[in-house]
């Protein structure tokens, strides 16, 4: 983490000291409940909330010192406590994070997309800690907030540092780009999230393209061959001097290119072309989709000299942040998918591939959830979803939520005639999903759980985990 004296940290954030100019500073939180004695206390200011109202308290529980907007009065029971003015505290931490990161020694790799963001995350973090101490983006701490947080963490000796940039808006990848100045920027792909906010694929494109605009001289873009929205984009993409485009993926035109790609419920086979070192890599996690993600994760460690012996090793012992097709088995057996951790048309599309590929089980069901921030078009894209269902795909489909009715109503039409058995459900109750779920699914089944994070599809999971 940050240490530095009191009066070092105001330099790199552009503050001023009063009261104190000699305490240590070490760390950095936002939450006055799990401070820890030493940090700095960052008041951040939210639509229902000051952190300014929390200060004293973090000050009483150890904190060596605060931040304080210049607009703010400072009451009496902060008269005596290391105080840093500042004229905005958000804007203070990410400027305290941008100048500690430019003090650092390292390497930084950027991971952005619409899916696979945290799973390529975890990838490159394993396939670099065979020869560099590695730190990642820990949970979801990807935002404006998050990203500097993180920073901020990294002791001196870390050698890589792999961040995850999430955004909802134009502009958010900018500014977390801007913060972490990677050295290697990845993106993983463009789906269809936050098409709410950007309107359409290419404005999404467009947003995940701004990850050039923090990238170092020198630096590598790694982006996904199979996405033409990308190719085009980045034909206008303003990049530093000497930085190299690669791409990855499936097409052959493509730098990075798998192929002879074999899959089952809770691994991934794969060679990459052209390159004897990468015959039959093995995956411990299940999908094409994260075939691709290992491809920008190979890319990115051989730019940093990793070995491909290392690079194997990294990946035989990858552990993946939970709820990505995360195989876990009810407890009468069943195989079942746990993917509950988020949901959009591309992602769902991608796990439904992956179920109908798999082979072996009596039945494979599809148990989806409404997809959130869609936009106008959500009933519509619901319904596609549905659409793309078909009986070769999957036996039985069940869905949950008012959007996901949509859904089962086209994949009903995909299933008439498929035999007597009702073959599609909807639910608006998730209980009643469940508990007909549990009736019906025997030990040689496979159960795919998908659905948006608002959705908590988890409780399902953990429903046929306790049964």
């Amino acid at each position: 983490m940050i240490k530095r004296p009191i009066h070092d940290i105001a330099a790199l954030c552009g503050g001023t000291i009063i009261n104190n100019g000699d305490r240590l500073i070490a760390g950095v939180t936002i939450n006055s409940r799990a401070v820890a004695p030493g940090q700095l206390f960052v008041p951040i200011i939210g639509e229902r909330f000051d952190g300014h109202d929390f200060a004293a308290d973090a000050i009483a529980k150890g904190a060596a010192g605060t931040l304080w907007q210049r607009d703010k009065a400072v009451p009496d029971a902060l008269a005596d406590a290391p105080i840093i003015l500042v004229d905005d505290t958000t804007t203070a931490l990410q400027l305290l994070a941008a100048n500690y990161r430019d003090e650092l020694g390292l390497k930084v790799v950027g991971v952005t997309g619409s899916n696979g963001k945290t799973t390529t995350k975890d990838m490159v973090a394993a396939v670099l800690s065979g020869l560099f101490r590695v730190h990642k983006t820990e949970g979801n701490l990807n935002n404006h907030l998050g990203l500097p947080l993180t920073v901020l963490e990294l002791d001196e000796q870390i050698d890589v540092v792999v961040l995850e940039m999430g955004m909802s808006e134009f502009g958010e990848i900018d500014l977390l780009t801007r913060l972490a100045k990677p050295d290697i920027a990845i993106i993983t792909n463009i789906g269809d999230a936050h098409m709410l906010q950007l309107g359409s694929r290419a404005g999404i494109a467009k947003a995940k393209l701004e990850i050039v605009a923090g990238l170092r001289s020198g630096g590598l873009l790694l982006m996904n061959g199979d996405e033409p929205l990308l190719a085009e984009g980045i034909k206008s993409a303003q990049l530093a001097q000497g930085v190299e485009v690669q791409t990855f993926g499936f097409n052959a035109g493509s730098r990075w290119v798998a192929e002879q790609v074999t899959v089952d419920a809770t691994s991934s086979l794969f060679d990459l072309k052209g390159d004897a070192e990468f015959k039959r890599v093995a995956l411990p996690v299940a999908g094409t989709h994260n075939v691709s993600n290992a491809l920008a994760a190979i890319a990115a460690a051989k730019k940093l000299g990793v070995p491909a012996e290392v690079i194997r090793e990294g990946f035989r012992t990858l552990k993946l942040t939970g709820m990505r097709i995360e195989p876990i088995r009810a407890a009468n057996g069943a195989m079942v998918l746990n993917d509950a951790y988020n949901a959009n048309p591309t992602a769902v599309r991608a796990a439904i591939d992956l179920v109908a590929g798999l082979t072996g089980y009596n039945r494979k069901w599809l148990v989806l959830g409404d997809m959130l921030e869609l936009g106008p078009q959500e009933e519509a894209m619901h319904g596609e979803i549905g659409a793309y269902v078909t009986p070769a795909k999957a036996d039985v489909v069940l869905t949950y939520g008012k959007l996901s009715r949509h859904t089962a109503a086209e994949a009903a039409k995909q299933f008439a005639g498929s035999g007597t058995e009702e073959k599609v459900h909807a639910f608006e109750d998730k209980a009643q999903l469940t508990a007909w779920l549990l009736s019906h699914v025997v030990p040689e089944d496979l159960v795919l759980v998908k659905g948006s994070r608002g959705m908590r599809m988890e409780e399902i999971v953990h429903a046929l985990q306790r049964a």
